[in-house]
């Protein structure tokens, strides 16, 4: 059994990430963080809320806070032509949910989480790095009790998809990216190398007819997210955050390189992620000193798609 905390910018692929770790019955969710990326922390809060309560998960949530690790980034706008002015798709989330939220900051959720439970609890981040480095910042010990950080972010081996450079959740605070990366915690990265990995149509309409009414509605969040993809991949949907999810679970469908991972802060190569492999040598660098990370560099498609939709369609 893994414990888990979820964080998130829920966003339509988060979502789906959601119901995954909610149906998998490997899966103890004890948390849920929120992040600013897909929408304001605003906006990705009430949809943690909204969700927790469409779908009786019995985490709590936790409101992070809504700027970058450096204040003064600039502000970059949000994707409402991917997930919707919600967010969620469009699917007129009501404006307010009457749930109450973790009375912590997410990142002091996450340290007395973690603290609670030495060498129990897996983080998995599928937005901004945001909470993750602030919770280091104040607590770095932390990095010595959680049992693992797995992240959806970065390309290694392949473009960004924000910039050529960068991929978005990495490129939104690429310095509290950094921090994550270097810290002496055990981080496994899944990039744009291994997430794109397509959810067809025809998949999702069955998940949807054999999940009940929970499937039924992450079916009607996804459909503008498909929309979106109509102009990137022949039919279906990209399941980035999902694949970090499948991962926790059956890592033996990934294909992993190790090596210190350090992520680019400014310039036109802002947000980029770069590893330097451990089977290879070079002069001094700014790599040197940094714990050896995972950055997936393969994965089984269709075993990971199998293991997503089984899970939404069959789980508890």
């Amino acid at each position: 059994m893994h414990k888990v905390i979820f964080d998130t910018d829920p966003g339509v692929d988060d979502a789906m990430a959601l119901l995954f770790l909610h149906r998998h019955p490997a899966i103890e969710l004890v948390g849920i963080t929120t992040v600013f990326g897909n929408a304001s922390i605003e906006t990705t809060t009430r949809n943690a809320l909204f969700l927790k309560g469409a779908w009786n998960i019995a985490a709590p949530v936790a409101k992070g806070i809504g700027e970058t690790l450096d204040a003064g980034r600039p502000h970059v706008g949000w994707p409402t032509g991917i997930h919707g002015d919600d967010g969620l798709g469009n699917i007129d989330v009501p404006a307010q949910i009457d749930l109450p939220l973790d009375p912590r900051p997410a990142h002091r959720f996450i340290i007395d989480t973690v603290r609670a439970n030495p060498g129990q609890v897996t983080l998995i981040a599928v937005g901004r790095m945001t909470n993750l480095a602030r919770a280091l910042r104040d607590d770095p010990e932390i990095a010595t009790l959680v049992k693992a950080v797995v992240i959806m972010g970065g390309a290694f081996d392949v473009p960004g998809n924000i910039t050529p450079a960068a991929e978005a959740n990495i490129h939104g605070d690429p310095e509290a990216a950094d921090v994550v990366m270097t810290a002496p915690w055990p981080v496994t990265v899944i990039g744009l190398d291994v997430t794109k990995t397509v959810m067809s149509r025809a998949m999702l309409s069955d998940i949807a007819e054999r999940g009940g009414a929970p499937a039924r509605l992450l079916s009607d969040i996804s459909q503008f997210y498909i929309d979106f993809y109509e102009h990137h991949v022949d039919d279906g949907m990209i399941v980035h955050d999902s694949c970090a999810c499948a991962y926790v679970v059956a890592p033996e469908l990934f294909q992993t390189r190790s090596g210190a991972i350090r992520v680019l802060c400014g310039g036109i190569a802002d947000g980029q992620t770069i590893q330097k492999p451990d089977a290879r040598l070079f002069p001094p660098n700014a790599w040197d000193g940094f714990p050896s990370q995972q950055a997936c560099i393969g994965i089984d498609a269709e075993a990971v798609l199998k293991l997503i939709g089984d899970t939404l369609a069959d789980g508890n």
